[in-house]
């Protein structure tokens, strides 16, 4: 499978000016529950389009990645979270508050975060999709490690691979339904964001209006949200209410709709997206990335192009040291990314690049874009925190909560997985704050053996206990090392103290 280089760049700039487009013509309706009459623009732009999160936080991660590399980690991801992201509301403050408080993702997008169901990670999904063309099984892994950092083991997580595997599928192929199909293979079955988007599908194959797809969802589907307006229609309908923090799943879903009823009419997948109401800034950006790859910055409109120019504005990054590295147009923006991508493919083994007129999606089989466990592994991530070593990944596992009270014991589950074909001596040594104590021993030693030899990925269970809870965030380290190798591998545990907790 090969993809023609300019017309891979072409797809790339239409992402970004799609974004730019539904974020601009969205932003004046955002977060009310009404259906709208839009049409085109409503305000006065003089050629520059609105400042929007939606595109922000990628081109802070385009700056991450070109510093420290396409596998950057979510650890790094979190570190440029609290230096360079200002909002404190919703789970973008919830995340940034516990990462702050020492919780490593994805601890610190599930701990008391009341909005790990809402939208903030799937509208920051193109970056990882066009660094990874054709490469779905890609975007989704990295779009993970983004989106774990505020929403954790919630539905907006699932909802950014969702967006992430589609639109990097986008690249290599025009057909929705297939490409919603391959996006549903990469998250759980029975998830709600699974469901909304079903729901959709249902709708518009059995030949109901975009309105009448509009109630079915809110009816199923919809959210709350502490300062949504609601049209006197929707209350009457019995709309007016609804899970608070519970938004992406109906949002995905007014994503979605408008490129099934719009098709290739570029303003009318934006206007419908507007239209649907809920969180428009956010449906019709989306909505506009996902048709500029499908066909292109040169199948948009000029006149929508216009009224917003080729800059980018930013309104939720504290620039400070940044500001340099922060791309100022979707023509920077899009070269950046291009660069990225082929680094990626040649990271991946990929020869999908070509600088030729021609492209031959001949050999495309789309069942290898599709993920075969509905992202078995990718949920995993989710769960617990994660940490990347040569020969190992280890996992954390805190149970219910990150949380120690005072004499009570607090179980930690270690797991260690293989990354590579080797066989390894483990010695385990815990590092521990003044006045606690584990069990079973503070020492360990165990044989790891690969799993095709017949081993086993390892399991540990320690129980702390702390006689002393001096500070608010309280650090333990794991020492592992393996015998005849330099490598050591240290693993932090953070707990909160949760003495006066629930």
């Amino acid at each position: 499978m090969r993809i023609n280089e300019k017309e891979f760049r072409d797809k790339v700039l239409g992402c970004w000016i799609g974004k730019n487009i539904g974020g601009t013509i969205g932003a004046p309706f955002e977060w009310h529950r009404q259906v709208n009459n839009v049409k085109f623009y409503v305000q006065e732009l003089n050629g520059n389009p609105l400042p929007n999160d939606d595109l922000d936080i990628q081109l802070l991660w385009l700056a991450a990645m070109e510093r420290h590399g396409i596998g950057v980690s979510s650890h790094t991801l979190a570190e440029y979270w609290c230096s360079y992201v200002t909002p404190h509301w919703a789970e973008y403050g919830t995340g940034k508050i516990n990462m702050r408080s020492g919780l490593q993702p994805p601890l610190s997008g599930t701990f008391g975060n009341m909005y790990k169901h809402s939208c903030g990670a799937y509208i920051r999904s193109e970056i990882w999709a066009c660094i990874s063309p054709g490469l779905p099984h890609v975007a989704a892994k990295l779009a993970c490690k983004d989106a774990i950092l505020d929403h954790g083991d919630g539905e907006g997580s699932y909802a950014e691979i969702f967006m992430a595997a589609l639109e990097s599928a986008a690249f290599v192929e025009k057909d929705i339904f297939k490409l919603i199909d391959i996006g549903l293979s990469f998250i759980p079955k029975d998830c709600g964001v699974t469901k909304a988007v079903n729901t959709t599908l249902k709708c518009f194959k059995s030949k109901k209006t975009w309105l009448q797809t509009r109630d079915e969802v809110l009816k199923h589907h919809r959210g709350g949200f502490t300062y949504m307006n609601c049209s006197e229609e929707d209350k009457r309908k019995g709309f007016k209410d609804g899970v608070l923090g519970y938004d992406v799943p109906s949002n995905i879903a007014f994503t979605i709709a408008p490129l099934l009823y719009g098709g290739n009419d570029f303003p009318k997948v934006q206007c419908m997206a507007v239209n649907l109401g809920e969180d428009t800034d956010c449906t019709a950006a989306t909505a506009g990335s996902i048709w500029g790859i499908i066909h292109g910055a040169k199948a948009i409109p000029q006149k929508w192009i216009d009224p917003i120019g080729r800059g980018i504005l930013t309104i939720v990054l504290d620039l400070g040291d940044i500001g340099g590295a922060i791309p100022k147009n979707v023509d920077d923006l899009t070269e950046r990314t291009v660069k990225l991508a082929k680094q990626n493919l040649l990271i991946n083994n990929s020869e999908k690049m070509c600088c030729t007129e021609a492209t031959d999606l001949s050999d495309l089989n789309l069942s290898s874009l599709k993920c075969k466990d509905n992202g078995k592994a990718l949920i995993e991530r989710m769960k617990m925190p994660a940490y990347d070593f040569d020969l190992f990944t280890v996992f954390v596992d805190y149970g219910d909560a990150p949380l120690i009270k005072l004499g009570i014991p607090k179980k930690v589950t270690i797991k260690i997985a293989h990354t590579r074909s080797m066989q390894a001596n483990l010695s385990m040594h815990w590092y521990l704050p003044e006045g606690w104590t584990v069990t079973p021993s503070a020492d360990a030693y165990a044989l790891g053996v690969q799993p095709h030899l017949g081993g086993m990925n390892l399991s540990f269970d320690f129980e702390f206990t702390a006689t002393k809870l001096a500070k608010s965030m309280n650090r333990a380290v794991l020492e592992i090392t393996t015998e005849g190798r330099p490598t050591v591998m240290l693993v932090p545990i953070t707990l909160l103290n949760g003495s006066v907790m629930g």
